[in-house]
Parts: C-alpha cells; sequence; structure tokens
C-alpha cells in the first residue's frame, strides 16, 4: 500500500506523519492522521495552518491557508478552496495567475505537473517541506520548498526548476516565488505607495473581480513597496481579526498579483517580475526564485506587523549588528555637500564628540573629480586636492575623539564625465541607436557583467583595506532604463536584471565577508530600495531623503509596519518642508524613535541647541536598547489622527518608553481626528504588574489598567512631544 507524507508543525518541531490511501494502521513512534482522504501535508504555526492535498490524478493542490482550529485531514474544510494547484503553470484552464511559464523546444508552450517525490528537510535548522513535480513529457522538473518559522506565524516558500534534459533549452517566460490562495470573501487589501519624500504612504483598497498588481520594473520601489496586508472586509480592528501578511526577499523587479475571482477565491502570487525579462534554462542547470514570506495572524494588522518586524529582526538582519545597539552617527551632507575637505570636516566632528555623537560619517564628494553631480562617480580613489594626505590621516583624528568613521559610496552608478566610463563606456547600460538618458547626470553599470563586478569589488576592497572605515552608506540614486547588453549573446539578453541582482548580491556578501567588522547602510535616493532582500546584507536602511519631522512621523509610522525600528535610520536636520518650524527638541523626539542620527551642520548651534542636543543623545542612549530592541506597538496613527504614538516595551515587560507627538492642533471636534479617543492605551505590559510613569505623577498604575483604561494625553499646542518612562515598581 502506497503511503503518502503529511506533517504537523508545531511551535518547535515538524511530525512526520503517515496517511495511508486506505484504512489507517499506526506506525509505533509516529503521530498518525487519522484519515484515509485526502491524502497530503498540513503545516502549522503557531496561529496558522496551511494545508496541501495530493489528488487521484497526482496533482498537488493548496486547499487551506487559515486559523489553526479550522484545519483537518478527516474532512472537507468549508474554507476550503478547490482546484488550485501549489504551482499553478501555464496549461490547460486559464483560471489561475500562473507561477510557470515555459516554452519548450518544439514550441509547447503548455506545462503539465504531477507530483513525484516529497520530503522533509532541515535548511538552515529549520524544518523544510520539499515537493518534486515533473512534467508528463518534457525534461523539467520543479521543486518547491515551504519553510517554516511558527513561532513568527510565517512560512517561506521559494522554487527551482531544472531542465534534466540533455540537449535542448527550455525558455522559461515566468518564475514566480509561491502562490496562496484564501476562501471567496471580501477582502481590503493594504500596501505602501508613495514616491520620492513620499515613502510608505499606507493605502487601503476594496479587491473586486480581476487582477490587482503591485510591482516594480525600474529597480526603485518607490511606488510599491513589496509588503501587503490582506483581512476580511468585516474585520478591520488593529488587534484582533484575520490577517493574512507577506513580502519579497528580492531587491530587483518583483511583483505580486492579487487575483480575485467573482464569488470565488483570491490567489496571491509574487516573485521576480518577468517583464522584459526571459532565462534560458539549458540542460542540466536550475533557476532558483527569491524567497516569497507569508504570514497569517488572527491578532489583527498590528498583529501581523508584529509578526512580520519580529521575523526580520530575529532571522533575516545580519547577524553581526542584529542584536546590537547602533550607534548615534552624524553625516555631514546637509553641512558641507560636495565641498568636503579635512579641516571642515575635522571641525564638524569637534562638535559631533561634543554632543554624544559615537559614529561621524563623511558623505558624497570625497573621492576623484567629484565637485558636483555632473562627474566622478565610478572613480573611487580619494580626490588628492582635498585630501592631500589621504583619509586615514582625518579618519585617526576622528577615531582619537573617541569616534568610530564612516563613508558613503554609490557603487552601481557612473557619471560620463569619469575616468571609468571614458575607458569603459560599454559597462553602463544602454542600447544601440537609442538615447541613453541620464539621471542626477548619471548612468547605471551593467552589473550583470563579471567585469564590472571585479573592478567594483577591487575599488572598495581597497578603499576598506587602506582606512579604519567601520561604516558604509550603500546609495543608488536612479532608476533603471536602456537596460541593454549589447555584447552578450543574444539567448542571455533578457536575463541582464536577473543576473545584475544576483551580482549585487554577491559583491555585497564578498565585502562583508572580508569586512566583517563594517556595518553597512542601505540607501536608494531615500527609501527606493528597502526591502528583504537588501535587510539580509545591510545593517540599517535610510527611509526618506525628507527629514522634515512632521513628514517623517508618517513615512516612519508606515514603514513601523513591515520593518523593526533598529533598520530605520531617522536624522535630526534643519529641514522644514511646509515652513512650520518645530522645534528642535520635536526634532530630536521623531528622529530618536528609530536609530538616531543628526545631519545639520552643527557648527552653527548656538550654545542652546547645542546643549538640546547632548541632553537629547544622552536620554537615547537610556532608552536605545528598549528602541531599538524592544517589541514595537504603534499606539495611535497619524493617518486617523493629528497625533501619534509609538511604544517601545521591553522583553520580560518590566519596563517600556511611550512617544507622543501631537502634530498640527485643530478646534475639538472641527476635522476628522479631533473626535477621537483622547486617552492613551498602552500595550505589552503584565496586566497584574504595578507601573509607575515619573514624567506623569507618582502614581501607581496597574498593567491591566494602563492597557484597558489608559492615561489622558499628556500634551497640548502643536508639534508637541513627550517621551514617557514606564517602570515595573513593588506596591
Amino acid at each position: 500500500m502506497k503511503l503518502f507524507a503529511a506533517i504537523c508543525v508545531c511551535a518547535l518541531c515538524i511530525c512526520f506523519q503517515y496517511v495511508h490511501a486506505g484504512n489507517q494502521k499506526k506506525p509505533d513512534g509516529d503521530v498518525i492522521a487519522e484519515t484515509d482522504n485526502p491524502r497530503g501535508w498540513i503545516i502549522h504555526t503557531k496561529s496558522s495552518a496551511y494545508q496541501l492535498i495530493l489528488t487521484k490524478d497526482n496533482k498537488v493542490q493548496q486547499v487551506y491557508y487559515g486559523p489553526n482550529e479550522q484545519s483537518s485531514f478527516k474532512q472537507k474544510n468549508p474554507q476550503w478552496v478547490d482546484n488550485m494547484d501549489e504551482i499553478p503553470v501555464r496549461g490547460a484552464f486559464a483560471n489561475k495567475t500562473p507561477l510557470l511559464e515555459a516554452v519548450f523546444s518544439d514550441g509547447v508552450r503548455d506545462c503539465g505537473l504531477i507530483f513525484a517525490d516529497a520530503a522533509i528537510l532541515s535548511v538552515n535548522g529549520r524544518q523544510t517541506l520539499r515537493i518534486l513535480q515533473k512534467d508528463v513529457y518534457y525534461p523539467l522538473e520543479v521543486t518547491s520548498y515551504i519553510r517554516v518559522l511558527p513561532e513568527f506565524d510565517i512560512i517561506e516558500k521559494w522554487v527551482e526548476v531544472k531542465n534534466t534534459g540533455k540537449k535542448s533549452d527550455i525558455n522559461i517566460e515566468n518564475l514566480q516565488s509561491a502562490s496562496i490562495s484564501l476562501p471567496a470573501n471580501q477582502y481590503i487589501l493594504t500596501h505602501m505607495a508613495g514616491s520620492w519624500g513620499h515613502e510608505f504612504q499606507l493605502q487601503s483598497t476594496a479587491l473586486t473581480t480581476g487582477t490587482k498588481t503591485l510591482q516594480a520594473r525600474d529597480f526603485k520601489s518607490f511606488t510599491n513597496p513589496n509588503w501587503f496586508m490582506v483581512r476580511p472586509a468585516t474585520t478591520q480592528q488593529n488587534t484582533s481579526g484575520a490577517a493574512w501578511f507577506g513580502t519579497l526577499q528580492y531587491s530587483g523587479n518583483w511583483r505580486i498579483d492579487f487575483d480575485m475571482g467573482y464569488n470565488d477565491r483570491l490567489q496571491i502570487i509574487g516573485g521576480i517580475n518577468f517583464w522584459d525579462t526571459k532565462w534560458t534554462l539549458k540542460p542540466g542547470t536550475i533557476l532558483k526564485s527569491p524567497k516569497f514570506i507569508a504570514g497569517f495572524t488572527n491578532s489583527g494588522s498590528e498583529g501581523a506587523s508584529e509578526s512580520l518586524r519580529n521575523y526580520i529582526a530575529k532571522t533575516i538582519l545580519p547577524k553581526q549588528w542584529k542584536d546590537k545597539p547602533k550607534p548615534v552617527l552624524y553625516n555631514s551632507w546637509y553641512a558641507t555637500t560636495f565641498n568636503v575637505n579635512e579641516e571642515q570636516q575635522l571641525a564638524l566632528a569637534k562638535v559631533a564628540k561634543d554632543i554624544g555623537i559615537e559614529l561621524f560619517v563623511i558623505d558624497d564628494g570625497w573621492f576623484k573629480g567629484r565637485i558636483d553631480d555632473k562627474g566622478g562617480l565610478g572613480d573611487w580613489t580619494v580626490d588628492k586636492k582635498k585630501f592631500p594626505n589621504g583619509l586615514q590621516p582625518m579618519i585617526k583624528k576622528i577615531n582619537d575623539m573617541g569616534m568610530d568613521f564612516g563613508i558613503w559610496i554609490e557603487p552601481e552608478m557612473v557619471n560620463p564625465n569619469s575616468d571609468l566610463y571614458r575607458a569603459h563606456p560599454d559597462w553602463a547600460f544602454s542600447f544601440p541607436h537609442r538615447t541613453s538618458h541620464e539621471m542626477r547626470n548619471q548612468l547605471m553599470l551593467n552589473l550583470a557583467r563579471e567585469d564590472v563586478f571585479q573592478y567594483l569589488l577591487k575599488s572598495f576592497t581597497a578603499l576598506l583595506d587602506e582606512n579604519n572605515i567601520k561604516f558604509i552608506k550603500w546609495d543608488h540614486n536612479r532608476t533603471l532604463t536602456e537596460p541593454g547588453w549589447a555584447d552578450a549573446p543574444i539567448e542571455m539578453q533578457r536575463e541582464v536584471r536577473v543576473r545584475y541582482i544576483d551580482n549585487l548580491y554577491r559583491l555585497i556578501d564578498t565585502l562583508r565577508s572580508r569586512f566583517p567588522d563594517v556595518q553597512f547602510e542601505d540607501c536608494s535616493s531615500g527609501g527606493g530600495r528597502v526591502d528583504l532582500g537588501m535587510l539580509s546584507r545591510m545593517d540599517q536602511a535610510w527611509a526618506s531623503d525628507n527629514t522634515d519631522p512632521v513628514d517623517r512621523l508618517f513615512i516612519q509610522y508606515g514603514f513601523l509596519s513591515a520593518f523593526p525600528a533598529n533598520t530605520m535610520v531617522a536624522w535630526v536636520t534643519d529641514e522644514d518642508w511646509h515652513k512650520q518650524s518645530p522645534p528642535l527638541d520635536y526634532r530630536f523626539d521623531v528622529s530618536m524613535a528609530g536609530v538616531l542620527g543628526v545631519g545639520t551642520d552643527i557648527t552653527k548651534w548656538n550654545d542652546e541647541e547645542k546643549k538640546i542636543a547632548r541632553e537629547k543623545i544622552a536620554r537615547y542612549k537610556e532608552i536605545r536598547s528598549l528602541v531599538q530592541l524592544g517589541n514595537l506597538y504603534r499606539l495611535k496613527s497619524p493617518f486617523k489622527e493629528n497625533k501619534t504614538s509609538l511604544e517601545y516595551v521591553s522583553a520580560n515587560r518590566s519596563s517600556a518608553v511611550v512617544f507622543c507627538y501631537n502634530m498640527a492642533e485643530y478646534l475639538d471636534g472641527s476635522i476628522a481626528g479631533t473626535s477621537a479617543d483622547q486617552s492613551l492605551k498602552l500595550q505589552g505590559l503584565n496586566a497584574e504588574a504595578f507601573y509607575k510613569i515619573p514624567q506623569l505623577d507618582n502614581q501607581v498604575y496597574k498593567g491591566d489598567f494602563l492597557m484597558s483604561i489608559g492615561i489622558a494625553w499628556p500634551l497640548k499646542g502643536a508639534y508637541k512631544s513627550l517621551i514617557l518612562d514606564v517602570q515595573e515598581v513593588n506596591k
């Protein structure tokens, strides 16, 4: 009698279950699924279950993804989805969005997959289900993986396709990472949108019949960062109710589709955007998709955000810095722009040291030929006119002040006015007989090329070898246009975007392996490339070039929907986009909600401003571990009220810090938000413990009271802020 594998994933392990096609017999020592039909697999996380079945005609189908208690092998669940393959392909009926589209050597464009094998593996210490399917005729194998992280309510999914033939190529016209299906319902999609200076803006829309697409096609994700959350339209509470969420671990062109049938299931499918892309799968070779991260929680939108943030903080961020407090940094860009030299940088460093800065960063302008944005990019050697003795003597003086040193680079770009471009114009993306469009007077290097990769690796290895640099700000200031690669074989030219990202990752990974003590920051004209592909290699991210503190409240709230606070870099600057003149202490309080930085000309600060800076930086250092490594709760949304609040709670729930911000103030009841609940209810505390909030009074509060009744909103007046300490006490 044939045996089929089933999986039960608890919070700590996956238990192998044998499911028989006929009557059940319990093997000694195994946990049994007491069912003889359907055959298949089930995966449990803390809150969710993901169920697959194997049909009588050997098709692998996903039938359920949702709350744990509703899944069962014993009978068909009312929330099951019918006739949705785990790997939907282009072939037979066109009633789904395909994960795989292939063209075989004889021109056949249909795929037909059947089950071949399954196994339970350990992938990086996590239990993983591997399912092998094969085309019924052609030499194509498709292997899908589901890796389980039960404590985060998350599964990782990815796919590999292999040409098992010996002679003919297979053209892959589309390979997504994962498809998941939800039962028929009315759903609300929440995602991020924006543009330069307006990143991470939360938008919600009803999913109606048809397909909604989020995507990037130009290597920038300003418009749609690749994060989503889907909830039933009738369940929109912040801290309760069903929520499915997900993202991609990829930094190139991507897409996520939401295919809604009429009175039918919702299919969510995502991966690499194969727009203008094709991959030639040669005999014996494998193409692997990036990971698609999917999660389910019954704890509402905040539960979804908390699960994803914790998953990123614990499993995605590079291990060197993920559990360490990030230093308070100073960046000299706004003070000097391109006009940098040793004397002026040391003058800034002296003030930076005085106010408590720990990391001093020189931005653009330090390298050969860089007097403005019209030249120099690509020539990564120190400008001897600005630094006749090189960088290291200045770095040593900064180190002697007690600060580490960091530097800005933009490896992927080149100015036509550079020695590199004059020597190798073919290294930049271009098409023959077409205009090469410049942005910020620069072109993009074709990092898919091995010679470009080797040049960049050699350049930045030398920079880091020759100088005591402890921090890299890696920028990326333009979108992709004219992605031509004229001297590559024709069949490889449309692979260029995928190969570029592969080499980008390879370049960062190699530099990090050579210089493990160097911290890396992701920047892309602000927040244009914040994703798990970069955050698995970068320790933190620049959320936006917009540092206006009021705008930043919206940008940072959206950012924290998906990403942890210890990745969110925020500077104190003089930017005032709306002529509101927010005070310096307000600007500091806004920036202290993540990784604190200062980015203005601090040599122009008066004594009072320096005093405020010293006090605020000292205060930040007191609460830094809570902010960067604590559990985050977003208490009030700036998108709903004219105020906002964030709370960071220690793992043992004995302490918390609460940030409160007023924005513009209006007549009570005059506009939406001013009539909202004026109390502030905390979260994440021990309900039975007792706490004091010294900035308010000497009263002792029970945790349950602070979470259910709360305190009165503690601010009055426009652009006011307050940081509250919440400390457990013995009553």
